[in-house]
């Protein structure tokens, strides 16, 4: 077995047995690693497996010259075994194994690994036959260290591949180690030994090693085997489900697959397997899911989508899609994506945004495939993942037409179904403009709210956004097919054009504009700062009043929502009250305005037309006791008339 990989030539071997200083400040070096690069202890075994695959995969190149070396042993494998009563956990492979020389220059030097020399002088040689170089692991050499965050003590017996001679290499990581012959090496490959810190003995348990394997090395190419006493069985046989061909995979291999890689117990909805050739090559197995993860809202909003490099896990923290896509789960396994230190956290990598491109725009795609050949099965992800998904929408303007295409919306047209913008845009109205919106608290909510009373008059299709994000989406979205989007409750409605379905039968059932324009300007007088206009609406068909929002602002709801944030800075602003002309108390108070007499039940009057406008936009009246004084009077007055 080698050390990880390599970042220095600075060492040499040294020609004698003995003991002999790290060709490095290894204390600090050793120390750091252990506290400071890796965050969790068990990542040692998935290094330890790591450099024994790779050891394994040198031993298959060099036989290709030499086949003598696999010496009737072909069957390469990395065993684990564990031994409770010595306390020590032995990690062995039957690769390509090391000389005294390679121990001293591979594990006397920190950040000096085989691997990288090897993969170099393939480079050098020319080799370009796929499996070699390009199947490697390790990059910076470090990875076998690892082991001395759980070990006291680590010793390393190696027999390299055709050589008489077996090396120990042993070292308790505080700055010496040892190199001295071996008769008890094994016949080819290397036996690594750990004896265990007494605060690491979990890893002697047989079941906590196989779910670590089945965790971050079940598909390294090579088998891995357990061996408990005598007894040894296989417990990962070296096989990637997503290397092989979609023919000879079943629904159930992509179901059993899907319930590990995501934790989960749902039925996939989707499932996304293929391989990207060309300047890159890697292969993607992603899967949505079919119920909402427990995870789906953290604020984080990590993505869960595990990263392989050459079939070893090295994180599920690589954001190989954006946030948006957080609920998709799967994998990615590349070829040769560069690594840092740890492999926990990739260098910033070109190649890493492109994979991440590619990868995003192949799972939109997807959906929409699903959405035009199965709309029942793709309303199920949208009703599970849209609020999601549009989260895009205001982020991602390279991508947000695509996503506009996948949306759907329910609409007064079907408050209990699913619209797309194409249904929408396909049913506008003679002089129609604008696809309409309004936001609200559920569809039922925004389906009661008198904004719409005029669309509905004119057969106009209003869609209902109840989702918090879709304050934020419709403020940056262009619009769709040319159309762009406008809110009912805010700004002018500009519907006059559009024609009425069932036209007026009585003119005379509106107020005259002159008596309106006075009652509104009375109004406006009355409520003072606390609107910014009071005026005649054409929005308006049965109820008599409500507030709408001026154009250049916020929404009212959107205002309301971040009001309601700790530390939010957000002053509302006064609303405009609309009065219907057409409503019967709209045109006696219009009356009132305008003969001559004591106005003081009609300002009464006014702060409660305000007071059910803001019960109709789903709020309190701002002062209740007012409110109820107000109430009584005119009552009070109403009875003694």
């Amino acid at each position: 077995m080698t050390s990880d990989t390599a970042t220095s030539d600075t060492a040499t071997a040294t020609a004698t047995a003995g003991t002999h200083a790290f060709q490095a400040e290894v204390g600090r070096i050793l120390d750091l690693m252990v506290h400071a690069v890796y965050s969790d202890r068990e990542v040692f075994l998935r290094e330890l497996i790591s450099n024994g695959a790779d050891a394994c995969e040198k031993l298959r190149y060099a036989a290709r010259q030499d086949d003598s070396l696999l010496a009737g042993d072909t069957q390469l494998a990395v065993t684990l075994a564990p031994d409770a009563a010595a306390g020590t956990l032995t990690v062995s492979d039957n690769g390509i194994g090391m000389s005294r020389e390679e121990l001293a220059g591979n594990l006397g030097t920190i950040a000096r690994s085989g691997t990288r020399a090897f993969a170099e002088a393939l480079g050098n040689a020319g080799d370009t036959q796929p499996g070699t170089a390009e199947s490697l692991i390790g990059r910076f050499g470090i990875g076998f260290y690892s082991a001395f965050m759980v070990a006291d003590r680590v010793e390393v017996s190696s027999r390299r591949a055709g050589s008489p001679e077996g090396w120990k290499w042993s070292s308790d990581g505080r700055g010496t180690y040892t190199i001295e012959p071996d008769e008890q090496a094994p016949a080819r490959g290397t036996r690594i030994t750990l004896h265990l810190k007494e605060d690491a003995r979990e890893f002697l348990e047989p079941q906590w090693l196989e779910s670590i394997v089945a965790a971050h090395s079940a598909h390294v190419p090579v088998a891995i085997r357990l061996k408990e006493g005598e007894v040894s069985r296989e417990i990962a046989d070296g096989s990637a489900l997503w290397l092989k061909p979609k023919a000879e995979l079943t629904a159930d291999d992509y179901r059993d697959f899907y319930r590990h890689v995501a934790g989960a117990w749902d039925e996939p909805a989707l499932t996304i397997h293929y391989a990207a050739e060309g300047r890159q090559a890697y292969r993607v197995l992603l899967f949505v899911p079919s119920e909402k993860p427990f995870d789906l809202f953290d604020p984080d909003r990590k993505g869960r989508i595990r990263l392989y490099v050459r079939r070893v896990f090295i994180t599920d923290d690589a954001e190989l899609m954006p946030a948006y896509l957080r609920f998709v789960r799967g994998l990615v396994d590349s070829d040769d994506l560069p690594l840092n230190l740890s492999r926990e956290m990739l260098q910033h990598s070109p190649m890493l945004a492109q994979i991440r491109k590619a990868v995003t725009n192949r799972v939109l795609s997807e959906l929409a495939r699903l959405a035009e050949k199965d709309p029942e099965a793709y309303l199920k992800v949208w009703s599970a993942f849209g609020p999601v998904l549009k989260e895009g929408l205001y982020e991602d303007l390279e991508r947000r037409d695509s996503l506009l295409d996948l949306a759907r919306f329910r609409s007064t047209v079907a408050p209990d179904g699913w619209r797309s913008l194409k249904d929408y845009v396909a049913g506008l109205r003679p002089n129609q403009t604008a696809i309409y919106y309004l936001t609200g608290d559920s569809p039922a909510q925004a389906a009661a709210s008198p904004h719409l009373e005029g669309f509905r008059a004119r057969g106009i299709e209003v869609l209902l956004l109840t989702d918090p994000v879709d304050h934020f989406w419709v403020r940056v979205a262009a619009g769709f097919d040319g159309k762009p989007f406008r809110s009912v409750s805010q700004g002018d409605t500009d519907i006059a054009a559009i024609p009425l379905v069932a036209p007026a039968d009585d003119a005379d059932d509106t107020a005259a504009p002159a008596a309106v324009a006075t009652l509104a300007a009375f109004v406006r007088q009355t409520l003072g700062e606390t609107v910014k206009d009071v005026r005649a609406s054409d929005r308006l068909a049965e109820s008599p009043v409500c507030l709408v929002a001026g154009a250049g602002t916020l929404d009212r709801r959107l205002e309301r929502l971040l009001s309601r944030q700790d530390g939010a800075a957000v002053t509302r602003s006064a609303p405009i009250l609309e009065l219907n002309p057409r409503h019967p108390l709209i045109r006696h108070l219009a009356a009132q305005a305008t003969a001559p007499g004591d106005k003081a039940l009609l300002a009464d009057a006014a702060w409660l037309l305000y007071d059910e406008a803001c019960i109709l936009d789903g709020e309190t009246p701002s002062d209740p006791a007012a409110f109820a004084a107000r109430l009584t009077r005119l009552l009070l007055a109403r009875g003694a008339a």
